[in-house]
């Protein structure tokens, strides 16, 4: 077993990856996956990138 779950991912079918590269959230601002998903101030959803702090909806 690996150390990682990281080395599991190896192991997962093609469509398992696809999906993963399509549901992925990326920051419009500086690119990267660290998105958090956040309650906005009227009960939307809204998004934050724990990378460089840019938020949006």
């Amino acid at each position: 077993m690996p150390a990682s779950i990281l080395g599991e991912v190896v192991d997962l079918p093609e469509s398992e990856v696809l999906r993963d590269r399509i549901t992925r959230l990326d920051c419009p601002s500086c690119g990267s996956a660290h998105v958090a998903q956040v309650l906005g101030d009227n009960g939307g959803i809204s998004y934050v990138c724990t990378a460089c702090g840019h938020s949006w909806s």
